[in-house]
């Protein structure tokens, strides 16, 4: 049995080195190739890439519903690689709350919005659900809907719902996996503006995976990933995005296809340390490699 004690970090999640390989029929299907990967307690983090990138199975390995093939995964302190399946239960009931795309995965259809709330803090043996309940339904702006079934609400207001039902046991730790896929854009902003509200009000650390670059503007930094590992991130200042390149436990920087098309140098960079910075250009000798 792997002991499972507190590790010292001053991050909420802390990834290093992160691998996930699936197994498909023969085939090896690499999800995640080294990741390196940090949030602050108490940050609000988007994830952003083309389908096919690992933001998803990055979300599902820090929720533990999937397990690392190799690398380290620390979560408030507590590393879940190796974790038994005990543990990863108890894990996933106290410390994480998830949000869905998919309302069918977050809301049960013959259950009202205020029944919803209310049953997984009876099922955590919660001695004042109703309160809790009504509580979080204020939160996120539906106490007047409690009595209504999903079908009676909008989209919008389902994922509301679903929010207020992933806080229900207080977690530390909130995951939505494209929680605004299906809303239209004045919509999806209002989504965006209740994780923000969780956020600042309840110190709860927030991390969003999703295809909408408007989420730059409703979270403190975007993490933007490309085949398994973070290539760039960005950052929100004063209605304008500023990107960096991101430099992996490794050394290894990842660039942009439209800053390797500019270079037009091959695989190959000349990299030179100036006063004002790191300067990158195509080889000075010529040695140009095209694959």
């Amino acid at each position: 049995m792997i002991e499972l004690d507190p590790i010292a970090s001053g991050a909420a999640i802390d990834c290093g080195r992160l691998v996930k390989i699936y197994r498909v029929g023969s085939t090896d299907v690499t999800a995640l190739s080294g990741l390196d990967f940090e949030v602050a307690p108490g940050e609000r983090v988007g994830v952003i890439g083309p389908s096919g990138c690992g933001k998803s199975t990055l979300l599902n390995m820090i929720g533990g519903l999937v397990a690392p093939t190799s690398g380290s995964l620390v979560v408030d302190g507590v590393s879940l690689v190796g974790a038994t399946a005990g543990f990863l239960n108890s894990y996933r009931s106290a410390t994480v709350g998830f949000v869905w795309q998919d309302t069918a995965r977050n809301l049960i259809p013959y259950l009202t919005a205020f029944e919803n709330v209310r049953l997984p803090v009876e099922l955590a043996g919660g001695d004042r659900s109703r309160l809790r309940a009504l509580e979080l339904l204020e939160l996120v702006g539906l106490a007047d809907r409690a009595g209504h079934k999903p079908h009676q609400l909008s989209g919008g207001q389902q994922q509301r719902v679903a929010i207020a039902i992933a806080l229900a046991n207080s977690p530390s730790l909130l995951l939505a996996d494209e929680p605004t896929g299906s809303l239209d854009g004045v919509t999806a902003a209002e989504i965006y503006g209740v994780l923000t509200t969780i956020n600042e009000e309840l110190g709860v650390t927030v991390v969003i995976v999703s295809h909408d670059v408007n989420m730059a503007f409703a979270v403190e930094r975007v993490v933007e990933m490309r085949d398994g590992q973070a290539a760039s991130e960005h950052r929100g200042d004063g209605g304008t995005v500023r990107s960096v390149l991101l430099v992996d436990k490794l050394g290894r920087v990842r660039l942009p296809d439209s800053f390797r098309e500019s270079l037009q140098s091959g695989d190959r960079v000349e990299a030179l340390v100036e006063e004002d910075g790191l300067k990158l250009r195509p080889p000075s000798d010529g040695q140009r490699r095209d694959r």
